[in-house]
């Protein structure tokens, strides 16, 4: 039956290929290591990044956003897809762009010219202030169920925290705080946390969800 799934390549610390997995999506998971990007991946995507869904009939999808849209339009038990979707197309689109931004130069400062890290992160925390204040009035960030906002933008916020831990007082965003640790101590999240080996060409993969 793998041979049946589509493939999907991953790294498993991506806060990208997290939100793919999450989505739900039965796959022939390929966990691959960036700095040896295995051909078969690139020859797909000349993107060279993960994650990477190749379809049986040979369609590629390589945005992460769009790989869970995919797969929730399959199957979309909890409604995920359902709440205001200019909002939480917006929500995202922040997440995405100037959120990741601003993380990526704080964490990885040193990979960018001219750089000043705490700066970056003031402009990051200003992005987790508005989600906070979403979040002392619901439980989630379109309400009080899980939506697909919530799952596209907890891996960024949990790499962005979990790298700022001596910079940041968490207490200031009590309700990001909560709802924060909440995704990363569900079994959602657990359920696509395990360690596998790297892919080798000529094998076939893992069947993800096991």
């Amino acid at each position: 039956m793998s041979e049946q799934l589509p493939i999907l390549y991953s790294f498993r610390r991506c806060p990208y290929a997290m939100r793919a997995l999450i989505a739900g999506l039965s796959v022939q998971l390929r966990e691959v290591v960036l700095r040896e990007k295995p051909a078969q991946m690139v020859e797909a995507s000349a993107k060279g990044t993960v994650p990477v869904l190749v379809l049986p009939d040979g369609r590629v999808i390589d945005e992460s956003i769009d790989v869970m849209r995919f797969a929730l339009a399959m199957s979309d038990p909890e409604g995920w897809l359902s709440p205001d979707k200019d909002e939480m197309r917006a929500l995202i689109a922040d997440n995405d762009g100037p959120f990741k931004h601003h993380l990526d130069r704080y964490k990885y400062a040193s990979r960018y010219e001219d750089t000043d890290p705490e700066e970056h992160r003031v402009e990051a925390e200003k992005y987790l202030s508005a989600l906070d204040i979403r979040l002392m009035a619901n439980k989630h960030l379109m309400g009080e169920t899980r939506s697909l906002a919530d799952i596209a933008i907890f891996p960024f916020v949990r790499q962005f925290v979990n790298a700022a831990k001596d910079d940041m007082q968490m207490s200031r965003f009590s309700g990001l705080d909560r709802w924060l640790k909440g995704h990363v101590a569900s079994p959602l999240f657990a359920s696509v946390m395990g360690k596998y080996p790297q892919w080798q060409s000529g094998e076939p993969g893992t069947s993800f969800p096991e």
